[in-house]
């Protein structure tokens, strides 16, 4: 049994800025950029909401819309999707989910949805969870079979797993440590459970299950959080230092008003800052390590080694980091799907869309091993290895 991606897609905004573009408004250069991060260009969203990359990714995925990859001939009703989950750091509304945006723009009426926040772990994060409540409904079915009782959960066999990033909202351009690696768009898969059950019966759409030992889906995946006691990835919310009614002194009307004018507005406790924090050393530090721990902890759980893996697809947070990862488990950079170059760090979605292109370029064929590690703020990290 397991949860097998049947489709694949990604969206990124119309808008290339250069490096030569970024010189222009902070004190660097292409010569400058390029050695240390490994970026030429990334996508600037300008027109496009969150919303728009994450419908766009979603419905390539689906292939209601070209660009996409699909497993089977023909295109997956949106309607068979049971849940959407959404791992974004930019929604365009707190409520409802970014999720909820995406399930109305696509048509996918019974799907159920809600939202993450795991940085660039999002990609990780949002396949381990899909699967687990896949097999989670998968043995409450087997349950009601053998008890012949309700279902006591929701029936969920097919899941969107969808991150849309707008990180341009979040980045201070009059910096250059961070406004160079940042860009926008979005990644998409659709998994669904196949039960050993199915094994040459259709499946939700009509096509044939797949069972037994070299039977695709996720294989393993492995997850962990590391307090960041010293703020080396840190955003904060924008709305934290908004003032609100109820001063700390106790009275309730501002100067000069009458006894019935409303409450003093009390100011938070320190001022927010709106944009995204970094501490470039000690990311490195702990993106280096984090990326070869969890890929040696989820092939262990696998049951695989480097050795049996096609492809790397992982974060794209810096080259240097994929670079410093391959030199010391002793892999080519020929093992690892870069994408960063031409669209900078995508957060969650970057480890998506880079699994996307190397399915769309015939880099990953069905029967092949995907490893995707990805880290990020939290500190979060992980990884999955996933059979194509």
């Amino acid at each position: 049994m397991g949860s097998v991606i049947i489709g694949s897609g990604r969206a990124l905004p119309a808008r290339i800025v250069t490096n030569d573009e970024l010189s222009e408004i902070v004190d660097t250069t292409d010569e400058w950029i390029v050695p240390r991060t490994g970026i030429h260009t990334r996508h600037v969203a300008i027109e496009e909401t969150c919303t728009d990359l994450g419908a766009q990714a979603a419905l390539r995925a689906l292939g209601l819309e070209e660009g996409g990859w699909q497993r089977e001939a023909g295109a997956i009703d949106a309607a068979t999707l049971d849940m959407i989950i959404c791992p974004t750091l930019t929604a365009d509304t707190h409520f409802p989910s970014e999720a909820a945006r995406i399930r109305e723009r696509i048509g996918a009426t019974n799907a159920v949805c809600y939202d993450m926040s795991c940085a660039c772990s999002g990609c990780v994060y949002g396949l381990s969870t899909a699967d687990l409540i896949m097999a989670g409904a998968a043995f409450a079915r087997q349950e009601a079979a053998r008890t012949r009782t309700p279902l006591r959960c929701n029936d969920v066999r097919r899941v969107l797993v969808v991150a849309a990033e707008r990180l341009s909202k979040l980045v201070d351009w009059e910096e250059r440590a961070t406004c160079i690696l940042f860009g926008d768009g979005a990644g998409a898969v659709v998994l669904e459970w196949r039960d050993e059950a199915e094994t040459g019966a259709a499946g939700a759409d009509g096509a044939a299950g797949a069972a037994g030992a070299d039977a695709p889906g996720i294989l393993s995946s492995y997850m962990e959080n590391t307090d960041d006691v010293d703020r080396t990835l840190w955003c904060d919310s924008a709305f934290a230092s908004r003032k609100v009614p109820f001063a700390a002194d106790g009275t309730t009307a501002a100067a000069g008003t009458s006894a019935t004018a409303a409450p003093r507005l009390a100011a938070s406790d320190a001022e927010s800052d709106p944009y995204m924090r970094m501490a470039g050393q000690a990311v490195f530090k702990f993106a280096t390590s984090a990326m070869m721990r969890c890929t040696e902890e989820a092939l262990t759980r696998a049951g695989l080694t480097t050795d049996d893996v096609t492809l790397f697809t992982p974060h794209q947070a810096n080259e240097r980091i994929i670079r410093y990862a391959a030199k010391k488990m002793g892999l080519p950079m020929e093992r690892f799907q870069v994408i960063i170059d031409h669209v900078g760090n995508v957060s969650g979605a970057s480890a998506l869309i880079a699994l996307n292109e190397a399915l769309c370029e015939g880099k990953l064929q069905p029967g092949d091993i995907a490893c995707m590690t990805a880290f990020g703020g939290g500190l979060t990290a992980g990884s999955c290895v996933i059979r194509i």
